[in-house]
């Protein structure tokens, strides 16, 4: 028996044609989780890599998130094995693994992700909305999104060979990572020339490979102006940025 995980899977909304607007979480707060869950986002990523969260906060978060129906994506720290099956373990529909640069480092990634024989991930899911374990070994497979962080020159060297890994669903570009990597100042509003026909270059490149394209953005407006442009996922800052915004707002029109 299935208890509504159908609706939870990042790799059949987009195969239904659709585009994703992605909050971002790096509070470790179950309340802040379920504020920005209730909005109108598309789906939500808990941030383990930057944001101050460890694994028991985000399966709380991963948990709270859920009981909205939001399809739920974690960032790891890292490409290691152990985060990114503990996540999965803990419920999350996708995995966002920054900095892989080569194939090889895209192949350890997607295996991870995945049960045999197309992965290496161990059996153990604790947390899965299935009375029946075994539905979710076949539900996994199928439907978890692997997405890796395409971030730096090195890796736009190597991008045929990343974009070519076999359980690939889509990448994701970080636009101030990249920019450093490309010795320019950290931006996540993209406004260099070099960044923007790099990100582009990346979008084709993906696009060709059958690989769903995403971003991370510095506002609504952007967010909204690279969905036109094909992007598929588009993250809008973050939480904290939101909040810090929001507030400046409101003490700008209190004081002035």
């Amino acid at each position: 028996m299935q208890t509504g995980h159908e609706t939870s899977s990042l790799r059949l909304f987009w195969s239904n044609g659709k585009s994703a607007v992605n909050g971002w979480l790096g509070i470790n707060s179950p309340v802040s989780a379920e504020v920005m869950a209730k909005l109108d986002w598309d789906t939500i990523t808990i941030d383990t890599q930057h944001g101050m969260i460890d694994l028991g906060q985000a399966m709380t978060m991963i948990q709270t998130i859920a009981s909205t129906g939001k399809i739920t994506l974690c960032r790891v720290p890292w490409n290691d094995p152990t985060w990114i099956m503990k996540l999965l373990d803990s419920g999350a529909s996708g995995i966002i693994c920054p900095m892989i640069n080569t194939g090889e480092q895209c192949e350890k990634f997607v295996s991870a992700c995945r049960y045999a024989p197309d992965g290496n991930r161990s059996w153990g899911p604790i947390r899965i909305p299935f009375t029946n374990p075994l539905d979710y070994l076949d539900w996994a497979n199928q439907n978890i999104a692997t997405i890796a962080m395409v971030e730096t020159e090195e890796a736009c060297d190597n991008l045929d060979d990343i974009l070519q890994t076999k359980g690939l669903n889509a990448i994701y570009v970080g636009p101030s990572d990249l920019a450093l990597s490309l010795g320019e100042k950290p931006d996540v509003l993209a406004r260099s020339t070099k960044v923007k026909k790099t990100l582009l270059n990346i979008k084709k490149k993906a696009e060709k490979y059958g690989v769903v394209p995403c971003l991370h953005t510095g506002s609504g407006e952007m967010a909204k102006e690279y969905l036109a442009d094909g992007w598929r996922l588009t993250s809008v800052l973050n939480d904290v940025r939101l909040l810090v915004n929001g507030a400046t707002l409101a003490l700008k029109a209190a004081r002035d």
